[in-house]
């Protein structure tokens, strides 16, 4: 059985496998077995209650039950820039006008810009690729807005997720070389590196604090602005889904997308239930072919599941090996979400599907 919960200290090993195949570009998995075992910390401690708001992070872990394997990570941070500066390039446009001369240019610049400061973060995404299949991607991205709807108060009212941008398979990041390798002088992966491991100085020292114009650089930096990394599209469909939008703002690395909403505007916030669960045979549960995450609302032990039996009249119906790995009895409430969102508007799936394209549209 495929299980969500909190990382725990035994999982390193296995987290620092799955940096190891995360490969290039996010940052917040490096394969560093020291940074990693203090972030498992940290998460711990704030599960405990024992960090200031400014230090907490929650990590969950898929993990296949059979195996006792953790093949699948991912987090929030709570409160993004509060204890260092946390950056992106606004997209922004800056206007010339002659009108002697009969000129208007709007040209569309780089702002280095710290407005995501106390926002909370989706961050940590990460799944094995030898489990990508039946749902466990969907699951593991989502399970965290059904954390968030079931514990709005530990977290701020703006939720943000920093895409990864576009590299080739060498690690070369066309943003990085024309913009972040002209002011900080080494390789994409070294500062990719430093920042993810937390030395971040050398970004408020070392970036432009002026304007970038954009058709200052070249087409393919351009058109890497607001783009999503080829492996990163399937969790940037699914952000879309749940609420999430492109308003503008770029990783000053490698120029990918960061997506935002009101954490009150999320789908899983408007559609999630609380039901009672009623334990019954396998044989008595009617099974199809729709896929919910359910999880056992308790903060201390969280756990989730997913399952393709289908709520009714506020009951959920669990197999007695599904309510143990819930931890949960008879009667117990739990808290279930639909995998699958509702089927959108034709012209609104294509708004959403073309976000960050829009920019690269503009631009080129």
């Amino acid at each position: 059985m495929m299980i969500i919960r909190y990382i725990e200290p035994k999982d390193v090993n296995d987290l620092y496998l799955l940096a190891q195949k995360a490969g290039f570009g996010l940052t917040s998995l490096q394969p560093n077995m020291e940074k990693l075992a203090a972030r498992i910390e940290r998460a711990c401690k704030t599960v405990a209650g024992e960090l200031p708001k400014a230090d907490q992070v929650y990590l969950f872990v898929l993990e296949d039950t059979e195996l006792n394997k953790v093949v699948g990570v991912c987090g929030i941070e709570v409160a993004l820039g509060l204890k260092e500066p946390w950056y992106n390039f606004h997209v922004g446009t800056q206007v010339h006008a002659s009108e002697p001369l009969s000129v208007y240019n709007a040209l569309p610049t780089l702002y280095l810009s710290n407005d995501h400061t106390n926002c909370s973060e989706l961050c940590t995404l990460f799944l094995d690729p030898d489990y990508r299949l039946n749902k466990n991607g969907k699951f593991l991205s989502k399970v965290r807005f059904l954390f968030l709807s079931a514990f709005r108060q530990y977290f701020e009212e703006t939720i943000v997720a920093e895409m990864r941008g576009y590299s080739d398979a060498n690690g070369q990041s066309p943003f990085w070389n024309a913009v972040g390798h002209k002011f900080f002088n080494i390789e994409f992966t070294k500062a990719d590196y430093l920042s993810g491991v937390g030395q971040k100085a050398f970004i408020a020292e070392l970036m432009p604090r002026h304007p970038l114009y954009v058709d200052m650089l070249p087409d393919d930096a351009k058109a890497a602005i607001g783009i999503v990394h080829p492996n990163t599209r399937p969790a940037y469909n699914l952000l879309l889904e749940e609420g999430l939008r492109y308003k503008g703002y770029v990783d000053i690395f490698d120029g990918g997308a960061t997506l935002q909403a009101d954490i009150e505007n999320l789908r899983a916030i408007k559609e999630s239930q609380s039901v009672a669960v009623q334990i019954e045979q396998p044989e008595n549960i009617a099974v199809g072919d729709e896929a919910y995450i359910v999880a056992n609302d308790d903060y201390e032990n969280y756990r989730a599941i997913l399952v393709y039996s289908k709520p009714h009249q506020n009951i959920l119906q669990l197999t007695k090996e599904q309510a143990k790995q819930l931890n949960v009895e008879n009667g117990s409430l739990v808290r279930v979400l639909s995998v699958q969102v509702k089927q959108l508007s034709s012209p609104e799936v294509v708004n959403k599907l073309k976000a960050t394209e829009h920019f690269r549209m503009a631009v080129n």
